[in-house]
């Protein structure tokens, strides 16, 4: 087993020991976008939980060490992204700012909290990538401020294609902690879900749109 897959199979466990990941494909939970799940993700649970906390920054610190390593500051999304980013930015001893989904609507309008400056790569943390679209308005943002990315890491992604997509045509490239295969191998394991449950959560990360309806 290679270290990514010991550090990916370490974090789904830490998650799911924390609850932030909570499965459950008999009672789905139903998402905004309307979409029935078998599974929800909250990675803002894992900060409530010291050791975990610590071996989550430290191991996107070692990650952006890895494959980001001319980010000169460090981007949270909000809001799952902020303190996360925080705690990596003090590890990496980098500039800190965050991006809010829109500009402030009072004081100065600010949608980018922080001081960037334009021409230095940045690196950007989320806690988790669905689809990407919310992720991405945030290299949106920062382009439109002259603000190079060198690209986006995650605690989590559920791999979907649709993701994988809209990354690619963004031109940014995405590296995460852990992903959706390795929850479910975890999971099975770890006796959280039966080996007859693994086939509804495969079908759901393949058509997600249509399961369950």
């Amino acid at each position: 087993m290679s270290n990514d897959q010991n550090v990916s199979g370490q974090i789904a466990e830490l998650l799911l020991e924390a609850k932030a990941i909570k499965l459950s494909p008999e009672k789905p939970f139903q998402w905004s976008s309307g979409w029935l799940s078998p599974i929800y993700c909250d990675n803002r649970v894992a900060l409530s939980f010291p050791d975990t906390r610590s071996y989550i920054k430290k191991a996107l610190a070692e990650l952006i060490k890895s494959e980001f390593p001319d980010a000169q500051a460090v981007v949270g999304v909000a809001t799952g992204g902020i303190a996360q980013g925080a705690l990596v930015a003090d590890v990496l001893e980098l500039p800190f700012a965050y991006v809010r989904p829109e500009p402030k609507k009072h004081g100065m309008g600010n949608q980018i909290e922080g001081r960037l400056e334009a021409g230095k790569p940045v690196i950007i943390i989320e806690d988790l990538i669905s689809t990407g679209g919310s992720s991405l308005k945030v290299v949106d943002v920062l382009r439109g401020a002259n603000i190079e990315v060198a690209g986006m890491v995650a605690i989590f992604t559920y791999g979907f294609a649709v993701a994988e997509q809209n990354f690619a045509e963004k031109n940014v490239k995405l590296k995460t902690l852990s992903n959706y295969g390795a929850l479910i191998e975890t999971a099975v394991e770890s006796n959280y879900i039966s080996a007859e449950q693994v086939e509804s959560l495969s079908a759901w990360r393949t058509a997600p749109e249509s399961w369950g309806k």
